[in-house]
């Protein structure tokens, strides 16, 4: 049976002894073992959020559901995440920035599906976009290596493809019914 508060705990845990993605990416591969219990923990989701389920300056540990089509344009976290996948899909495309571009800009340099009971640890140097392709809504746990909130962070225009400060709020908007 799955267990919030240990699993927070455990995850603490982790980052205190080791603060890399290793431990926190092997508890949440255990979590993700029986994906419907964790659902059951979690309530099955009803619409789109980001739920913060523990954050400190060293861990940030969301539920977050995805609507169906939602994609958040290229952004970086500039620290560790773990992304563990409960239900549905969320397609990745990788980014890379381009060599001495003075307009920060990024090409698109791989991708990566996961699906139900999949977890992905991203480095702290990862730019990302992410899309739920399907008509049903996703859930996964978002796990950070700090303060997801707080971090001073970037996201890409999706057209220009150029770099700006990541706005938080719009982020949330996307995530609110």
């Amino acid at each position: 049976m799955f267990d919030l508060e240990r699993f927070v705990e455990e995850c603490r845990d982790a980052v205190r002894d080791d603060p890399t993605h290793r431990s926190v990416a092997e508890l949440t591969r255990r979590a993700l073992g029986d994906t419907a219990e964790l659902t059951r923990a979690l309530g099955e989701p009803t619409g789109p959020a980001l739920v913060p389920l523990y954050v400190s300056d060293t861990l940030t540990i969301l539920n977050t559901v995805w609507s169906p089509g939602l994609i958040v344009p290229p952004h970086n976290h500039r620290m560790w995440a773990v992304i563990g996948i409960y239900g549905g899909r969320e397609d990745n495309i990788f980014w890379r920035r381009l060599p001495d571009d003075a307009d920060h800009e990024i090409e698109a340099a791989g991708a990566k599906s996961l699906c139900t009971g999949d977890v992905a640890p991203l480095g702290a140097d990862i730019i990302h976009s992410v899309a739920n392709p399907t008509a049903k809504l996703s859930g996964a746990l978002h796990i950070y290596g700090g303060d997801f909130f707080e971090a001073e962070r970037s996201e890409w225009d999706p057209g220009e493809l150029s770099e700006r400060p990541l706005d938080m709020a719009r982020v949330r908007a996307q995530f609110s019914d």
